[in-house]
């Protein structure tokens, strides 16, 4: 149950930013059926009736008890779309993964306005700035190793890799940089409207991710200065990806990637 249920009225800027995803997309899910779901061990998948798919990642992996990774009402394909959107206000974690993948399905189809390429190509980085980088991105942090003073990162599983700090660090750091480069998977868990609400003075905030829903105006009451995701080209290709425990090195052929400027700081 979202977090909102139980507290006082608030004005649409002032909600999290799960239930602004959920109020804003809701209409458009009238008349669509769920198709495709598949809960993968990298990524959730979900399609649509009308051939749209969009992806999460699956946050939850290794976290749930006994065999059953979903254990909600089944079966899921079939189902009207607007009832996988609302799991996006779930405190489960596959549940969560599931609503903002379909949520991606619904938004990230064919962006209105952006410019495609990699991240690392169209946001504004100078030989001065301190980045904060929540989530491990490898080949972004190869990218911009020599273009900055400083990278820090957080990652919630920070022992895999060496120089990591644990993410529950990342709030009290944010506000010291320049750059805030946040994973669209903290929507999953719930931790994206701290996050964002630390990057208030950064100059640069982006949202960043195969699980990033590129819709502006959600975004707009945040700091957030850039969405950088994907729209999905080859459904049935990602769709095979997912369920055969693919990640995002192995999206390439079906996607593109996507970046939607907000405003400038």
């Amino acid at each position: 149950m979202s977090p909102l249920c139980n507290a006082p009225a608030k004005v649409w800027w002032e909600m999290e930013l799960r239930k602004r995803l959920i109020d804003t997309l809701e209409p458009s899910c009238a008349g669509h059926t769920v198709r495709d779901v598949r809960i993968g061990l990298g990524y959730t998948a979900v399609q649509i009736d009308d051939g749209r798919a969009g992806v999460a990642y699956t946050l939850a992996r290794g976290s749930f008890g006994g065999c059953s990774a979903f254990t909600g009402t089944r079966p899921l394909s079939g189902r009207p779309v607007a009832d996988l959107l609302r799991y996006l206000s779930s405190e489960s974690l596959v549940e969560s993964s599931l609503g903002l993948a379909t949520a991606n399905a619904l938004a990230n189809a064919a962006p209105s306005r952006g410019v495609a390429g990699d991240v690392s190509q169209v946001v504004e980085l100078l030989l001065t700035d301190r980045v904060a980088m929540v989530g491990f991105f490898a080949p972004l942090v190869a990218a911009l190793q020599d273009r900055v003073a400083d990278l820090e990162i957080f990652e919630e599983h920070s022992g895999s890799v060496a120089h990591l700090r644990p993410s529950s660090d990342a709030v009290s750091v944010i506000p010291t940089c320049d750059v805030a480069l946040i994973t669209a998977t903290s929507i999953v868990n719930d931790t994206i409207d701290e996050l964002l609400e630390a990057a208030r003075h950064c100059r640069e905030s982006v949202v960043l991710g195969p699980s990033t829903p590129l819709i502006p105006d959600v975004f707009e009451p945040t700091a957030v200065t850039w969405l950088s995701g994907m729209a999905v080209h080859d459904a049935e290709g990602l769709l095979q990806v997912v369920s055969e425990g693919g990640g995002t090195r192995f999206f390439k052929p079906f996607v593109s990637k996507w970046n939607v400027r907000l405003k400038v700081n």
